[in-house]
């Protein structure tokens, strides 16, 4: 049986499809500026890339759980 994927995670498929893009060119984005706090990352998704606030807030939570941050 498998399980419902939770969390900041649930939201990558709908991210991958309305951004067009594997949530791993969004780490790789997201490792430019890996020296910022939390919402300044999310701010920057927002606005040099036009993600929605939930979906950045998403990627930058597991970018950040991932890289022990």
């Amino acid at each position: 049986m498998t399980e419902k994927v939770q969390g900041p995670a649930s939201y990558f498929p709908s991210i991958e499809k309305k951004y067009g893009k594997p949530v791993s060119y969004w780490f790789d984005l997201l490792n430019a500026v890996s020296d910022k706090k939390h919402m300044e990352q999310v701010d920057w998704l927002k606005t040099e890339h036009g993600i929605g606030h939930g979906h950045a807030n998403a990627l930058v939570a597991v970018f950040r759980q991932q890289n022990g941050m």
